[in-house]
């Protein structure tokens, strides 16, 4: 089997659907066995393509997930789960086809609902909701869900200090939407298309100072 196929068949599924399909479906578009079919996703989890769960189902293939994680991302035609602030962000720039997304979501802190008009050319107008992204970069994929179910919109400073409060976590890295949708920008180029690769640390590095992130939390995994 060529893994390059099943990520693209993964990939392109939650492009057009907004879901990927079941093992036996998978399985059958790629002429192949089921355990041939584990074989591979395991495989491309490892490099960290996707995101399994202990069933091995498919929970995530960033920036798309199968599972809610506090965002929803509408299209034109398509409703997809945003994983986290950053991948809902940046869908908008990963497909090309549509003119902008609707990124929707509930401050954690107080449960009040904001949504925002996302598209490619220029960061949405608001300066009062801000992200905060609870876990360092250096530590993203030591669980990953959990990772991106903590990368939040809140509509205040003071949500933000009561939520880590109410958790008793410390604060990770606070950033408004302006800086937000220039990381979303160009994280995910190339993603749905052949030969795709996965930025390195140092050029993962690089591209967190050229948006202008230059704080510890962003040092790489």
């Amino acid at each position: 089997m060529d893994l390059e196929d099943l990520r693209l068949t993964i990939y392109r599924s939650f492009h057009r659907a907004g879901a990927v399909p079941s093992h036996g479906e998978l399985a059958d578009r790629l002429g192949i066995e089921e355990a041939e079919l584990r074989a591979g996703l395991d495989e491309l989890a490892a490099a960290r393509h996707v995101v399994l769960d202990g069933s091995g189902s498919i929970v995530m293939a960033h920036p798309f997930s199968s599972v809610p994680l506090g965002f929803s991302v509408m299209g034109t035609s398509t409703l997809w789960w945003g994983g986290c602030c950053w991948d809902s962000f940046a869908l908008a720039h990963l497909l090309p086809e549509e003119p902008d997304v609707l990124v929707a979501t509930r401050c954690p802190g107080c449960d009040r609902p904001g949504a925002w008009v996302v598209d490619r050319h220029e960061p949405p107008m608001d300066d009062v909701w801000l992200a905060h992204f609870l876990v360092p970069v250096a530590h993203i994929w030591d669980d990953v869900v959990h990772t991106c179910g903590n990368q939040r919109l809140f509509c205040s400073r003071a949500c933000i200090d009561g939520w880590l409060a109410g958790h008793g976590h410390d604060e990770g890295y606070v950033m408004d939407l302006a800086t937000l949708w220039h990381l979303a920008s160009r994280w995910y180029e190339g993603r749905l298309e052949r030969g795709y690769q996965r930025r390195d640390p140092a050029t993962a590095a690089a591209y967190f100072r050229e948006v202008g992130l230059v704080d510890p939390f962003w040092g790489t995994a």
